[in-house]
Formats: C-alpha cells, sequence, structure tokens
C-alpha cells in the first residue's frame, strides 16, 4: 500500500485512539482496504449542476406481486428519470423497527424490497445513496444477541453502565431513557441506547467495532453505491462527562473514512446527518476538504417555512449572508422535507422562541403533530414538526385555493433548486402529496404523517387526474431540467445575498460561465422590486429590468446580459 496514504491512516486511528492506539489497528486497516481496492467501480464524474437527488424509501411505490425496489425504479426510469440523477435509499436492510433505521443485517437487503441485484439493476440508471445507520442497530441483530451471550467475539461491542461514567451532559434527541436494561448470560445488563429501547448504541472505542464499521462502508461503495448517508453520526463517540455529540474522535473517523474514499474512489460523495444548530452541523465540512462532502443544510426546511408563513424573509436572507461556498469538494445537501419532521434544533439562535412557536401553532392547525427532546436539565423542548411539506406551508386564511397552495410549495422549492449545494427531493414532495392521517392513527407514530406508501397503478392514475399532484409534480421536475442546464447553479459556485426587501429572498450565483439572480416573493401579495440586473426570467424566457412587479409567491431565475 502507498507510504504515505498508510501514513495518513495511522495518523487517524491515533487521533482516534490516543494512547490506546496500537499498530495492529494499522496493518488490519491496510488488509481491509486492500480487499476492496480493485473491488470498487470508479465513479468517473463529479457532482454537478445537473446532480438532484430523490430521498424515498425502497418500497414507497408499490405493486402487487413485484419486489418493490423493481416498481420504484420502474417508476422513476419512466417517469423522472429526466430530472432525479440521484436515488438515496433510506434503510434497505433487515429491520426491526423505527421504519429502517435499527438494522439487524448491515450487509443485506431485506428481502421484502428486493435483492441486491436490484439495487445494482437501479445503479445502472440512476447514481445511488445508501444510508448507514452507523449509531446503532436492533437488539435483534446477530451482534448484539452474540454479546448477550458472552460471545468473546463480540465483547465490548457495546456500552454498559459504568457506575464512573458521567452522563449528565449528554444530549439526547428523545426523552425516552438512555440506558435499557436486557436478559444475557449471567444477568441483565443495562446498555446505552439513544433513540430506543430497541436501538443500541455500538462501542466505537473497540477497534474490532470501527474495523467492522468501514468494512460495511466500503462494501456499499462495492455494491455501486455513489453517496453514503452516514445517519445520527454526531452521537457515534461517548467520553464521561461530555454531550457525547460532536466529539473530536467522531469527526476523525469521518475523516478516516473520507481519506480511504479519496484514495479508493475519489468522487464518493459522504454525506452526514446531524439534526443540530447550524454552527455544529456546518462542523463537519472540517476544514473544507477532509470531513464530510456534503453536510445536511438543517437549517434550510424551517427558514423556508417561516418565511412562507410570515411573508418575511428577513431571517433566511441574514442567515444565508453566512452562507458561502466551502471548496471544490465539499457543497450543503439542501432538502425541505424527508422521512423525518422538520427539525427545530437548527435554528437555534435564528428564531426566537415565540417564532418556533408560531410554527408549531400553525403545524398543529394543519392538522400536524410535534415531537419533543429531552433536554440536560429534564426539562423538554420541540425537537420537530411533524407534516406533509405541502401541508405545512398552508396559511389556511390565506391559501384558499389549490392554484394558491401549488404556487407557494413551487415557490419553496425554487428557493431549494436556487440556493447554493445539491438540491434533494422527498418523494411527497415531488408527487404533490398530503398529510396520511390513516397511518398516523394505525401507526401512533408521528413521523408516519409523511411516509405513506402509494400504489404504483393509483398514482399514475393521480398523477394524471389530481390537479394538485401534476402541477406539482411537473412544476417541479421543470425547475430540476432548468436549474441543470445552467453551470451557475453548480453547487461549487459562489452565492451572495442580495436585498430586495424582506418581502422576498433573492440570491446572486455565479461562476466564470454566468451570473443568475434567483428571486422569490415570500408574500401573498404583489411585490414590486428593482431588479438587480438586466436579463432574461430563465423560468419564463422573459425579458426583465428594472422596476417588476412580482406575483404572490412568484419565482424568477434572472440570467444577467
Amino acid at each position: 500500500m502507498d507510504r504515505e496514504f498508510s501514513r495518513k491512516i495511522e495518523t487517524h486511528l491515533r487521533e482516534i485512539y490516543g494512547a490506546n492506539y496500537k499498530e495492529e489497528y494499522l496493518h488490519k486497516l491496510e488488509k481491509c482496504i486492500s480487499y476492496y481496492k480493485k473491488r470498487i467501480k470508479k465513479v468517473t464524474s463529479p457532482i454537478t449542476e445537473k446532480n438532484i437527488y430523490l430521498i424515498t424509501y425502497g418500497d414507497s411505490i408499490y405493486k402487487k406481486g413485484e419486489a418493490p425496489l423493481q416498481t420504484l425504479h420502474s417508476f422513476l426510469k419512466t417517469y423522472a428519470k429526466d430530472v432525479i440523477t440521484d436515488v438515496h435509499l433510506l434503510p434497505t436492510f433487515p429491520y426491526t423497527s423505527d421504519d429502517g433505521f435499527s438494522v439487524t443485517d448491515y450487509r443485506q437487503i431485506a428481502p421484502e424490497l428486493g435483492e441486491w441485484n436490484d439495487i445494482h439493476s437501479f445503479a445502472g440508471d440512476f447514481r445511488i445513496m445508501l444510508d448507514f445507520v452507523a449509531n446503532h442497530l436492533s437488539k435483534s441483530s446477530e451482534w448484539f444477541q452474540q454479546y448477550l451471550k458472552n460471545d468473546p467475539a463480540y465483547k465490548d461491542y457495546f456500552i454498559e453502565r459504568l457506575p464512573d461514567f458521567d452522563t449528565s451532559n449528554v444530549v439526547r434527541p428523545r426523552t425516552t431513557p438512555l440506558f435499557h436494561a436486557y436478559d444475557g448470560l449471567g444477568g441483565a445488563k443495562e446498555i446505552w441506547t439513544t433513540f430506543s429501547e430497541d436501538q443500541i448504541d455500538v462501542n466505537v472505542k473497540n477497534f474490532s467495532v470501527l474495523l467492522e464499521l468501514t468494512d460495511i462502508i466500503l462494501y456499499y461503495a462495492e455494491q455501486g453505491a455513489t453517496s453514503i448517508r452516514l445517519d445520527a453520526i454526531g452521537f457515534l463517540w461517548k467520553e464521561s462527562g461530555t454531550s457525547c455529540m460532536h466529539l473530536p474522535q467522531t469527526h476523525a473517523i469521518i475523516s478516516l473514512w473520507r481519506g480511504i474514499f479519496d484514495h479508493l474512489q475519489p468522487h464518493m460523495q459522504i454525506i452526514t446527518e446531524t439534526n443540530v444548530p447550524h454552527e455544529e452541523n456546518i462542523s463537519y465540512f472540517g476544514d473544507g476538504k477532509n470531513e464530510a462532502n456534503m453536510v445536511y443544510q438543517f437549517s434550510l426546511p424551517p427558514l423556508v417555512l417561516y418565511s412562507l408563513t410570515t411573508h418575511d424573509a428577513s431571517k433566511m436572507t441574514e442567515w444565508a449572508k453566512g452562507i458561502k461556498k466551502i471548496s471544490d469538494t465539499s457543497t450543503y445537501f439542501n432538502f425541505l422535507a424527508s422521512h423525518d419532521g422538520i427539525g427545530m434544533r437548527p435554528v437555534t439562535g435564528i428564531l426566537k422562541e415565540e417564532e418556533i412557536q408560531l410554527l408549531v401553532n400553525k403545524v398543529e392547525k394543519n392538522g400536524g403533530k410535534i415531537s419533543y427532546k429531552t433536554n440536560v436539565d429534564g426539562s423538554n423542548s420541540v425537537y420537530e414538526l411533524n407534516i406533509n411539506y405541502s401541508d405545512a406551508l398552508i396559511n389556511k386564511e390565506e391559501d384558499t385555493t389549490e392554484e394558491r397552495i401549488i404556487d407557494k410549495m413551487l415557490a419553496a422549492h425554487a428557493i431549494l433548486f436556487m440556493s447554493i449545494g445539491v438540491p434533494a427531493i422527498y418523494y411527497h414532495s415531488l408527487l404533490g402529496s398530503e398529510n396520511d392521517y390513516m397511518g398516523l392513527e394505525e401507526s401512533g407514530i408521528n413521523r408516519r404523517i409523511n411516509r405513506e406508501k402509494l400504489e404504483y397503478e393509483t398514482l399514475i392514475s393521480q398523477l394524471e387526474s389530481s390537479n394538485r399532484r401534476k402541477q406539482i409534480f411537473d412544476g417541479l421536475k421543470k425547475l430540476a431540467l432548468i436549474r441543470s442546464q445552467h453551470p451557475a447553479f453548480s453547487p461549487y459556485a459562489s452565492q451572495t445575498v442580495v436585498d430586495l426587501g424582506k418581502q422576498v429572498f433573492a440570491i446572486k450565483r455565479e461562476n466564470e460561465q454566468e451570473t443568475i439572480y434567483g428571486i422569490v416573493n415570500v408574500n401573498c401579495h404583489k411585490e414590486e422590486v428593482v431588479l438587480p440586473a438586466i436579463g432574461v426570467n430563465l423560468l419564463d424566457n422573459r425579458k426583465m429590468e428594472g422596476k417588476t412587479v412580482l406575483q404572490p409567491y412568484e419565482a424568477v431565475w434572472l440570467q444577467a446580459h
């Protein structure tokens, strides 16, 4: 193995394990990397303005008698291949709870979804992003069951409660207990569970666990993944007396994986998912070249929602002034909706408590639910808003027509598509869905309000007959196609905020080839603005200059001449 590369790997391992580092760690990791070196097929193209991700479950669209992965692949290939380039498949592995995020076997495809051959086929038409739930796995997994049986191969794979380990500062995303008891050989064991009784945190202080995780992430690349999402990665390393969030060892592990992929697969995208305040979130860029290729832009969904709710873009405009180009290999993973709710922790320090409460009240009025987290002092605070994003946008007193609801949804996504980074659309946003009250009621799980499974033939029919589905689907495809044709929208092109008044969100995107001004009226009324340049609106080919009147929720992408 290349000597310089080996030195870099050793440096990362020493950062992770400090005085506990052993030379055998490097040798074992080198052996693992060497095994996959010839097995991982090179990705030949970098991320550009053409890349748009779809966030979806493997069985989001189903057809009786067919593997859901095949059905989803067929639908996207037929109806969306001209706009969707990358498909983020939420956990496709066998699981026991949390809609896939309690994995029993990292290396198998859940048989109810299909098999690895379906992933390979999918990867022939789309770039594939796989979910790596590295922080925890199911209590029913072989790892944990063997651990409970005191199998020496799984010794120290998990984190037992120790009397001298101070957990008083641990940050919690849930209101459930941090430890749960499990019956094992020799008696009950109390084990660390960040998320639920069924989700057992792994112990990466044990090098054997880190080696296993590294092997798994490389295995995903071998199977055709071109992006890896690191789920809940901020919780990975635990240290007594700390918050057990974003610890230096966690950052060093991400740097290790980034370094391995830069060596084996330079265009692989490592994407970190940390639903936390903005400054904490962007810390996962590291120096811009050594950690995440993309970081989830968690502040964007609540800020877009707040702007279109209050008809005031001031908060988002001020926040956006701090959003700059990171590097030529790292950028933001932008989204508005996902399988989870609209996270509110990321706007800590951006929105005031009463402004967050305004959104809470609106979401509840629009049929949504609110999920909470436990704070260090034992109190609870809002963690996320559980609601379909289109329904979240509606101001019932103003948005009284279907056309207005559609316009508002498209305005929100015009902001998504024009912002620096790579856009990702949740499947229910692309398909113009609404709240799934039946799924919510049957499951009692707040997040199920936005996780409805769609029958293939019914969906195709609705895309023709339902005005809301059709207009949103067609409108988003149009925005995506136009975006893909303009290098000023490159994820690595610069972004500058333009002040056109508080009812308008406006940014300047440019590179050496062109300059485009993205302008969106967040108001339900017409707004007169003075355009920052003479040019053509890419969305309707109108020539525009000087003063102009923006219609309610109108978007303009002005290509400057």
